[in-house]
């Protein structure tokens, strides 16, 4: 029963890093279609928080994994 549990958090916390990604691009792309100029500091700024969405995703992974292997 925890077994299938962990993988579905596991499965979660890789939808969630998804949706928020995208959110992210899509964000992104509105505000450098607004303001072109400063496409520098959103790009560099969005690349920073994927990759902090992309470490909290696998952390997630990790534990549903850890879970279901005991």
């Amino acid at each position: 029963m925890i077994y299938g549990i962990s993988a579905i958090g596991a499965g979660l916390a890789v939808l969630g890093a998804g949706l928020g990604i995208g959110q992210i691009g899509g964000k992104a792309v509105e505000g450098i279609a607004r303001n072109p100029e400063a496409s520098g500091k959103i790009t560099t700024t969005m690349i920073i928080a994927a990759a902090l969405i992309e470490g909290v995703a696998l952390f997630g992974v990790v534990i549903g994994l850890l879970g279901a292997a005991k």
